[in-house]
């Protein structure tokens, strides 16, 4: 049988040198910030504010880090939000018909009022003085409300049905409002009036923005595929220029910059659209001409569906135009050439598999519940999103240079992709062969030479790379990708086959199954070599152990079981999952492995010991995806719940901090000695208690009693202790009193505070309350056993004088 040809020498010392890992914690989340809505951008453009349920989140445009969440204590979903001209104020509408007026930075909450609406706002606007607020409700009504004074100041009623639109003139003289409902009209109010002076009729359907070329344009975009250009003076259309596709947004071109690159060749009105087609194109008024359009990825041309857009806004601060897709995906374009500068992913949907990807695990590759890769660079939240695959991506491997990886999915095909030297990622192989979806995938280990891939058809095949690919000089010059042909097939198991794993020298080959089995094969001729049998339900994961000539297995019977690879004989079992185990991985050197379950728990087992170290709770559903980068030093996790964590080892960190602290504790408890032989009694108490040792304050406390004058001494040193210090005195001295032979310094403790503190103060000190039912029955039984003391003491007192009397009166009787 082939083995793994591993030196027991080098393995011994190899694990005589390994740091056993005792702690993970979480560096960073990639979870989802975005689901749906309006975003808006913050005037200097370093800001992003995105609705997502019942919050609304504030992103860090750079590194897309989410800084913090606006959320209203009913928790429930906002509808719309609007942020003010000045970035100083940011307002939110909930389902609950409730305004709330934030300080967005901070983050707090101002006020809160009634919307006054029936329905929820659908929709708000600010003028720019930042003094106005329009909000245009499902009540088919308008309000107006004044910032500073906190009114309605207006309450506009013709609309039909919902009002979605509302904008306010930018010329705050007029006192105009711009309105559009589902009527598919454009109505002018005039807010001194309250009435409505205009209705702009020339739409078909519903009318999706507006925009003020200057105080007397009006650019409006439909889902009716036209755009229209009004002269607000004599309240007619001017141009109606067909764009023909469903345009959600049309932003103006600022008439100041130079946009040669976008074919604006002459002065004039020039605006971008953002649609159905899912790109931006770029029109002249004038002429109703399109004069740039941006290319379509080739993977997009044959999905209009999945590359729509919903938003489109210029970002003056940041020179770019920001567009959002119906994938909740958000992209900045440079303004001058639409060239894409940064991608944000809003929304990950379930996390099937994570991996780290590049040379230096600069980013993670990740297969989310559908037919598209992302890509994120963990630097900056950039994300890429790969094309390709038409269903949903099941699982993925990357090559050890960290270069190259493998996608497997339920279209039955297999993908290879190749990391560029910017970080740009493309398909270069495809093979297509299984006959169900391919739900497992392996690459080899020392070489980039071949893939194991296993089908829910109960097959194994494994696939050559060609050298062409391996190359990254030929690589670079492959326009489309390479086909990919099986060298061998197998039927493996009776079930599906839930895991592959290549052994770290290419010649094993190891799978799981929902049969209950995993069994062995050599990677040469796809040969059985043996089984492991043992799991009392389906096997979820198979592992290699990177020094020792073991396989580790994962089960939905909730355990962990070690293999030896020589006789197949079950090693070890790893109990303490209440769930099933989805993913195992090796890490420390092969010393200790991590788990991860459908409960959402991590689980860190040391294998010499069969313990479970540390259990960790980072997730809210199944975590399917689990990988370590090469330094060994960092984890990353993929769960159900769309959240993707990345976990720090804090080992040293944690042991370096112990130390600290325990020296730390040692040269206080050299100074507490010395301060106590100096007799510095005020700094001993102090530092005692900042130690938090009641015995050690009790020991300070019966040096001060047996000094003369102890009492005197006793109060000066309670006196001059802090509020908080005195607090935990008081709580230290319940503890004291339980015990007989400290009550005598408690209660002489509890004497000075009583004596010294007013009522009002001591009702005052934080667990006053609970301290005082304590000390109560303790103290009654001390005087009750004292009261005892005395008596017995008086009777014994009284015997030995009457024994005194007797002793004289018979002395007198011997003298006569």
């Amino acid at each position: 049988m082939a083995d793994t040809d591993t030196d027991p020498a080098a393995a011994t010392a190899a694990a005589a040198a390994v740091r056993f890992k005792s702690n993970y914690a979480v560096t960073r989340k990639i979870e989802p910030f975005y689901k749906g809505g309006r975003i808006q951008i913050s005037r200097d453009g370093k800001f992003m504010f995105c609705p997502c349920g019942s919050k609304v989140n504030v992103i860090d445009v750079e590194t897309g880090a989410l800084l913090h969440s606006l959320q209203q204590d009913e928790e429930e979903d906002v509808t719309a939000f609007v942020l003010s001209p000045d970035d100083e104020v940011l307002v939110t509408g909930s389902r609950a018909l409730l305004l709330c007026r934030w300080r967005w930075r901070e983050p707090r909450c101002e006020r809160t009022w009634r919307a006054v609406h029936t329905a929820p706002v659908a929709t708000m606007a600010f003028d720019p003085t930042a003094t106005l607020l329009a909000t245009g409700g499902c009540d088919s009504t308008i309000k107006v409300w004044d910032m500073i004074r906190h009114y309605c100041t207006h309450n506009l009623k013709g609309s039909s049905g919902v009002v979605h639109l509302v904008e306010f003139h930018p010329d705050t003289s007029r006192l105009q409002l711009f309105s559009s409902s589902i009527d598919y009209k454009i109505r002018i109010w005039d807010l001194s009036s309250s009435r409505c002076v205009a209705v702009l009729e020339g739409h078909f359907s519903a009318v999706t923005s507006l925009a003020f070329a200057d105080g007397n344009r009006l650019l409006s975009s439909g889902r009716d595929k036209i755009c229209m250009v009004w002269d607000l003076e004599t309240r007619q259309s001017k141009r109606t220029v067909p764009v023909y596709e469903t345009v959600e947004a049309a932003v103006l071109l600022p008439e100041e910059g130079d946009f040669s690159q976008l074919g604006v060749k002459k002065k004039g009105l020039h605006f971008v659209t953002a649609g159905s087609k899912g790109i931006l194109r770029v029109w002249e008024a004038a002429t109703a001409a399109c004069v740039h359009s941006q290319a379509v990825p080739f993977a997009l041309r044959e999905e209009p569906s999945e590359r729509s857009l919903s938003q489109c806004q210029f970002v003056p601060a940041r020179n770019e135009i920001l567009t959002v897709s119906m994938e909740h995906n958000i992209l900045f374009y440079d303004a001058q050439s639409l060239q894409l500068r940064k991608q944000l992913a809003g929304y990950n949907e379930e996390v099937l598999d994570v991996k780290f990807l590049g040379p230096g695990d600069s980013h993670i590759v990740v297969a989310t519940n559908s037919p598209q890769l992302k890509v994120f660079e963990l630097a900056t939240s950039h994300c890429q999103i790969l094309y390709g695959h038409t269903e949903t991506i099941l699982a993925l491997d990357v090559f050890r240079k960290g270069l190259m990886f493998v996608t497997c999915a339920k279209d039955r095909s297999v993908r290879v992709w190749r990391m560029g030297r910017a970080g740009r990622v493309t398909c270069v192989a495809q093979g297509l062969g299984h006959a169900h979806g391919v739900g497992a995938v392996a690459c080899s280990r020392l070489k980039e030479s071949f893939v194991v891939t296993s089908s829910q058809d109960c097959t194994i095949k494994i696939w050559n790379i060609p050298e062409s690919l391996t190359s990254k000089a030929k690589a670079a010059l492959i326009s489309s990708p390479e086909p990919l042909h099986a060298r061998v097939t197998e039927r493996g198991h009776d079930k599906d086959i839930n895991s592959v794993a290549v052994s770290p020298n290419d010649k094993l080959l190891a799978t799981g199954s929902q049969d209950r089995l995993a069994k062995l094969w050599s990677c040469s001729d796809c040969s059985l070599l043996g089984v492991f049998s043992g799991h009392k339900r389906g096997i979820w994961c198979v592992q290699f152990s990177p020094v020792d000539q073991v396989l580790a297995t994962s089960s939905a019977d909730g355990t962990l079981k070690l293999w030896g690879l020589r006789d197949f004989s079950c090693l070890k079992t790893f109990e303490g999952h209440d769930a099933s185990v989805l993913k195992i991985i090796f890490v420390s050197r092969g010393a200790q492995l991590l788990s991860s379950g459908s409960d959402g728990l991590l689980k860190l087992w040391t294998i010499k010991t069969n313990e479970c170290v540390k259990t960790l709770d980072g997730h809210e559903d199944k975590i399917w995806g689990l990988h370590s980068n090469k330094k060994d030093d960092m984890v990353v996790t993929a769960s159900s719940d769309s959240c993707i964590t990345l976990w720090q080892d804090v080992t040293e960190i944690e042991e370096k901090e112990a130390q600290a602290k325990q020296e730390e504790q040692i040269m206080k408890e050299q100074e507490l000695s010395n301060l106590l032989h100096e007799k510095r009694y005020l700094k001993a108490l102090g530092l005692a208690i900042s130690l938090d040792r009641p015995h050690t304050v009790l020991t300070v406390v019966k040096a001060i009693l047996r000094e003369p004058e102890g009492r005197r001494h006793l109060d000066e040193n309670i006196v001059r202790l802090r509020k908080d210090q005195k607090e935990a005195v008081l709580a230290f001295l319940v503890t004291w009193n339980t015990n007989s032979r400290n009550c005598h310094e408690a209660q002489a403790v509890m004497e000075t505070l009583l004596r010294h503190e007013a009522p009002d103060t001591l009702l005052q000190f934080s667990g006053i309350k609970p301290a005082v039912e304590s000390l109560l029955p303790y103290t009654e039984r001390h005087f009750q056993r004292l009261s005892r003391l005395l008596q017995a003491s008086t009777f014994i007192e009284f015997m030995w004088h009457n024994m005194r009397l007797a002793d004289v009166a018979q002395q007198d009787q011997g003298s006569l």
